[in-house]
């Protein structure tokens, strides 16, 4: 299937270069290009994109506030937001994924990267770049700031469903469960699927804050590790 793209940057000469690459793909084509938050939201309501890829800093509305409106709207719940930019600072990072970003890169990466960053999007996984490390996620996004995930809200889970989102919630690839567990990929994946429906998490990274937030994983110390999250 082709994974359809549309993009959001107010440098038009970098948005270019993202849609040649893009477009020089089987997999994959550009239904927009976007020069501004708010004609990023416009744009996805008429295209319903797979993948949005979002600049935060833009004229009017930002990349941050988009992402919020374009997660908030039902008709849109199957498109994915990977966040680029050039400026991978704490606040940023967290607030995209409390907006409900997918994924978080910075404008530095390789066109393969780029490229298999939206790949891992599209496929309904979460993805943070190198910079943007566990750590430095977890430390923010367990701060009581709203949405905050009580303890007794994991009780609709079972032990596995638990078990399984405390995993992700460090960081872990549903491979690298998988094999922690001796269960199939597959398996993982339904139980974190389970484990976002049945706490109404949007994408992969809420369930992560959500385990945080509760209490179900604690904040360890930074350990300076970056993540793709499967």
């Amino acid at each position: 299937m082709t994974i359809r793209v549309l993009l959001a940057d107010d440098q038009a000469l970098l948005a270019g270069t993202f849609r040649l690459l893009i477009e020089s793909n089987d997999d994959m084509e550009v239904v927009g290009v976007a020069a501004d938050g708010r004609e990023a939201v416009e744009k996805a309501r008429a295209t319903a994109p797979d993948v949005i890829v979002m600049d935060i800093r833009m004229p009017g509305m930002d990349g941050l506030a988009a992402t919020e409106e374009i997660c908030r709207d039902e008709a849109l719940r199957q498109t994915r937001i990977l966040i680029l930019t050039t400026f991978e600072i704490d606040e940023y990072v967290a607030g995209a994924l409390r907006a409900g970003a997918s994924g978080f890169l910075g404008k530095d990466v390789g066109p393969e990267e780029l490229l298999d960053a939206i790949r891992t999007v599209a496929s309904g996984d979460t993805l943070l770049s190198p910079t943007a490390t566990r750590a430095l996620i977890t430390r923010y996004l367990a701060r009581p700031e709203g949405g905050v995930a009580a303890p007794e809200s994991l009780d609709v889970l079972t032990a596995r469903e638990r078990e399984v989102m405390a995993q992700a919630a460090e960081g872990l690839s549903n491979d690298e469960i998988a094999a922690r567990m001796h269960v199939s990929p597959l398996t993982v994946r339904t139980h974190v699927g389970r484990a976002m429906t049945k706490l109404g998490a949007r994408h992969r990274a809420q369930l992560v804050a959500m385990a945080y937030q509760s209490g179900l994983v604690r904040v360890d110390p930074p350990q300076g590790r970056g993540t793709t999250a499967g």
